[in-house]
C-alpha cells in the first residue's frame, strides 16, 4: 500500500522535511545557547552586583585585567578625576530615550588611571548632538566605588570632538599621557565626597531570562510536526490510491429481509382478490 513512498517524488519530500527539521533543531539549539549565556550573566549579577566592595590593590584586582566571572564586581579606588580628558559616549539609550554616558579618567596614586562611567545624560536641546550640560565630578581626591565592566570593541564610526562612538579602552588610552588600565572600566556606584550634580546612575541589569527556552521548545516542536505532516500526507495518498484502484473499503449493502410465510400467503390472497 505504501510502495509509492519509494518513488523519486516522495523521496524528495522526505529530504525536504529532513532539511526543514534540521533547520528547526539548529534554531532551537541556538535559542538554548542564547539562554545559557543569559543565565551565566544572571548568575554573575546575583553573585557580584551587591557584593561587599573590594579595596583596590595594585596588580591584584584592578582594571588592568579582566575575567568574565568578575563582571559587576565593585572595586573601591582612591584618586583624582581628570576632567580635561573626559569624553562622552554617544548613542546610549536608557528606557527608550537616546543619550550619552560620561567617561572620566580617574588618576590613581600608583600613577595609573581607570575609566569611570559616571552615568547617563539625555540629548540636549540647546545644541544638536550634545547634552545641554555635563555635571562636573568632585574636585580633589575622591573615593570611587565602581562595578567592573569589559571594554567594548572599536566601531567604524566617527564622533564629534569630545565624544566617542564606543568605549574602546585601547583607543582611550592613546588620548592620555599616563598609563590607563585598559582591560575593563567601571560603572559608578558611589563617590565620596559626592558631586553637587551627577548624571543618571546606571540601573541594575535585568535578571530576566527572557523567552529563549520557550522559543527553543517551539522550534523543536516544529521539527517534529514536519514529520507528522509528511506521515499524514502519505496516509491521504494511500487512501486516494486505494479509491482509484477500486479497492477502497465501502460500507456493506444492507440485504433485504426475506418475507415470512404468513406474508407470502397474504400476498397470494391479495393477488386472487380474496381479501
Amino acid at each position: 500500500m505504501y510502495r509509492f513512498l519509494f518513488s523519486v517524488r516522495w523521496f524528495g519530500w522526505l529530504v525536504m522535511v529532513m532539511v526543514l527539521a534540521a533547520g528547526c533543531v539548529g534554531l532551537g539549539r541556538w535559542q538554548l545557547d542564547r539562554r545559557e549565556a543569559v543565565v551565566e550573566n544572571i548568575q554573575r549579577i546575583e553573585a557580584n552586583y551587591d557584593a561587599t566592595p573590594e579595596r583596590y590593590v595594585p596588580g591584584e584586582n584592578g582594571f588592568d585585567r579582566y575575567q568574565p566571572s568578575r563582571e559587576w564586581t565593585p572595586i573601591t579606588f582612591t584618586g583624582t578625576y581628570d576632567v580635561a580628558n573626559q569624553v562622552i559616549a554617544r548613542n546610549r539609550p536608557l528606557n527608550g530615550q537616546p543619550g550619552y554616558e560620561v567617561l572620566t579618567p580617574l588618576k590613581l596614586d600608583d600613577g595609573t588611571a581607570v575609566i569611570i562611567d559616571r552615568g547617563w545624560l539625555p540629548i540636549g536641546n540647546a545644541e544638536a548632538g550634545r547634552p545641554d550640560e555635563v555635571p562636573e565630578p568632585p574636585a580633589g581626591q575622591v573615593e570611587v566605588t565602581a562595578r567592573m565592566k569589559p571594554g567594548e570593541p572599536s566601531v567604524n564610526r566617527g564622533a564629534p570632538e569630545g565624544q566617542v562612538a564606543s568605549i574602546d579602552l585601547a583607543a582611550l588610552s592613546e588620548r592620555l599621557d599616563y598609563p590607563l588600565q585598559d582591560a575593563a572600566y567601571g560603572l559608578l556606584a558611589l563617590e565620596r565626597p559626592g558631586a553637587a550634580q551627577t548624571p543618571v546612575a546606571a540601573p541594575k541589569p535585568s535578571i530576566d531570562e527572557g523567552p529563549h527556552l520557550s522559543y527553543s521548545l517551539q522550534w523543536f516542536a516544529f521539527g517534529v510536526l514536519a514529520f507528522v505532516g509528511l506521515g499524514y500526507a502519505a496516509r491521504l495518498q494511500r487512501r486516494t490510491n486505494a479509491e482509484q484502484d477500486g479497492t477502497a473499503t465501502h460500507r456493506p449493502v444492507r440485504r433485504r429481509r426475506r418475507p415470512s410465510s404468513e406474508e407470502d400467503e397474504d400476498a397470494i390472497l391479495d393477488a386472487q382478490g380474496i381479501r
